[in-house]
């Protein structure tokens, strides 16, 4: 009786932090299909009696909005590629292979993580213009071709779960390493894979800082950022508070929609990455 209590107790507790987390969610659903003078309204309402859909036509067919789509989903695109690609092949030789000062590398590459983005943002942005790459997407998209190191540190544990045996039976059969990374590690990494990639793509998805930095050009703005440029220049003297939660609401739906397609892979290949939590 006391464990099924106290089972009822964790449930009751659980169901009431979610509706606490989902509330700002519910007010931007709400807020999303209102008129303007109904989202200032007292007492304020979650849902408007008229419900006013044509808020999301408006928003897209506002400005550049399809195009700013496009740029950020090069961006997404270009990130994952690249993040995928390199990150796997740092970590590779540093969890299946043996060689002086494997170690040594592997903590300088953790230690780069300890650096805040923002005391590089200044020399990368000084590097990126003597090269002639500022407004352009390239100070966005080839960086990820170098390995993050969190990605590199993910890869190499779930790399390490993998039976050596399997490497040692394919050298037999006469593979290189470049073909057990291929033809072994690959196929058996899924999870870590779309784990890493889920999270790249919800990243820059949802990016403002960096293409505030290095974008000028309104045809290579990504959606975060252009948005925010439609917004100021179509409504300049009235914020446009509904239109914006519509904005919003587009930008939340593909994210969820992600995780929950993903939610299998993501939980396997975090689990099996060495993170607790």
């Amino acid at each position: 009786m006391k464990r099924m209590v106290l089972k009822i107790l964790d449930t009751i507790f659980a169901v009431i932090i979610a509706n606490i987390m989902f509330l700002p969610v519910l007010i931007i659903i709400g807020s999303s299909v209102k008129s303007l003078p109904d989202i200032s309204s007292y007492p304020p309402k979650i849902f408007p009696v008229d419900f006013h859909f044509d808020n999301f036509a408006i928003v897209l067919n506002t400005g550049n909005i399809i195009l700013y789509f496009r740029n950020t989903l090069i961006l997404i695109v270009g990130n994952v590629v690249g993040t995928l690609l390199s990150s796997a092949l740092v970590a590779y030789p540093l969890a299946r292979m043996n060689f002086r000062g494997k170690n040594l590398i592997f903590a300088l590459i953790l230690a780069t993580m300890m650096v805040p983005a923002t005391t590089t943002i200044i020399p990368q942005f000084v590097m990126f213009s003597k090269i002639g790459w500022v407004d352009t997407l390239l100070p966005l998209v080839v960086p990820a071709f170098f390995a993050y190191p969190y990605n590199v540190f993910l890869f190499r544990q779930f790399f390490m779960t993998i039976p050596m045996g399997l490497d040692e039976a394919a050298r037999i059969d006469g593979c290189n390493r470049f073909q057990i990374f291929t033809h072994i590690l690959v196929p058996l990494s899924k999870p870590i894979f779309i784990t890493i990639g889920v999270m790249c793509m919800v990243s820059w998805w949802n990016e403002l800082f960096s293409p505030l930095i290095y974008i000028n050009s309104d045809e290579l703005k990504p959606l975060t950022v252009g948005a925010l440029s439609v917004f100021k220049a179509h409504f300049q003297f009235v914020t446009m508070w509904n239109l914006q939660m519509a904005l919003a609401l587009i930008m939340i739906i593909p994210p969820i929609l992600l995780y929950l397609f993903a939610q299998e892979y993501l939980v396997e290949g975090i689990k099996t990455s060495g993170i607790k939590g």
